[in-house]
């Protein structure tokens, strides 16, 4: 198998190939200004970040041809919908960062916050949500499993929105209300925001390359969310106690009011005096205020009960995952819960 950094390079040139194309894209006649604008949106956009997601499909597929190995072809074909990912995901946190009047995303300014970009931005989320359907048009129309793939993309995107919708109108100005929050809400937003798109999605669309029915497989997307769930609650960890050099952004959450794993916990765990701290400082933007709570958090020894939550999902996981009759899909799953297990960003 290749090396990540081999990899992430040969994944990275199909960037640059999808690119080109969709700048020649003839259902549009461009001019030079149109293509220097999109050439630089993309650029600033879709490739930065980890890319995870991305080449966590091109990684499944591998495992799933169990030793087979892949065509040139088909390398490229799932470095495609891993470029699709990232694409979605592009499109998500650019709308996603205006919404939250964000300022850094992955150690650089929010793309709305660029000089002579604005609101433009707007624009230019729905742009990346429509290249999507132009890449799997051009390089999958052909295939068996085409109308299975623009239907994933449209479900995980519509579950996804979803969920941005439940978390936004739980932190509405002006209706803040603590007593809300919930271990099963804080569930129900990270299932929809997050894990469908970043855990299910790259594993559905390796098993369609590889020919397979997701309806057989509802118990691999059950496992994922789960992982996702894990991940995000890692997120929401880090957001408060991780270093921003490592992370690569400035957490928020308390001055947002979110919904985080932490908040939730604390409400669980507070006495009324301790309770009467969170609900006067929590949400609110002031150094002081985030200082107060995130004290309260340390008394609360928040870190040791996500250092046990951590141990036993990771278990959870681990007995659902070897429960599973292919060793190919055990494999896949495995190989995306070392990727996150412990992590530091």
């Amino acid at each position: 198998m290749a090396n990540t950094s081999d990899l992430r390079t040969s994944f990275l040139k199909v960037y640059e190939i999808l690119k080109s194309q969709l700048l020649a894209d003839p259902a549009f006649e461009w001019t030079e200004d149109s293509r220097q604008w999109v050439d630089r949106m993309l650029d600033y956009n879709v490739p930065g970040g980890k890319l995870n997601r991305g080449l966590s499909v091109i990684d499944s597929y591998k495992l799933l041809r169990e030793g087979n190995e892949p065509t040139e072809d088909e390398v490229f074909q799932a470095s495609a919908l891993g470029w699709c990912i990232g694409w979605l995901q592009a499109y998500f946190l650019v709308l996603d960062d205006i919404m939250d009047g964000s300022h850094t995303r992955r150690g650089q300014p929010c793309w709305f916050r660029v000089p002579k970009v604005g609101m433009i931005a707007v624009n230019d989320g729905v742009l990346l949500r429509n290249h999507i359907p132009r890449i799997l048009k051009r390089h999958f129309r052909e295939k068996p499993y085409y109308v299975d793939l623009l239907d994933l993309f449209n479900e995980v995107e519509f579950q996804t929105a979803s969920g941005q919708m439940i978390d936004l109108i739980t932190t509405l100005e002006g209706e803040k209300d603590l007593s809300k929050y919930s271990l099963s809400l804080h569930r129900r937003i990270v299932q929809y925001k997050t894990a469908y798109y970043s855990f299910y999605l790259p594993v559905a669309c390796a098993l369609l390359m590889a020919g397979e029915n997701l309806d057989n497989h509802v118990d691999v997307k059950n496992i994922l969310i789960d992982m996702g769930i894990y991940f995000q609650v890692q997120d929401d960890y880090l957001d408060c106690f991780g270093e921003p050099e490592k992370i690569g952004k400035i957490g928020t959450d308390i001055e947002d009011f979110k919904c985080s794993w932490l908040v939730v916990k604390a409400l669980e765990r507070c006495n009324e005096e301790q309770k009467k701290i969170l609900l006067e400082h929590y949400g609110k933007a002031d150094p002081d205020d985030v200082a107060k709570v995130k004290a309260l958090y340390n008394n609360l020894d928040l870190q040791g009960v996500f250092e046990e939550y951590e141990r036993k999902s990771y278990e959870k996981l681990t007995s659902s995952i070897e429960a599973h009759p292919s060793k190919a899909v055990q494999a896949v799953l495995k190989s995306f819960l070392a990727k996150i297990y412990k992590r530091q960003k």
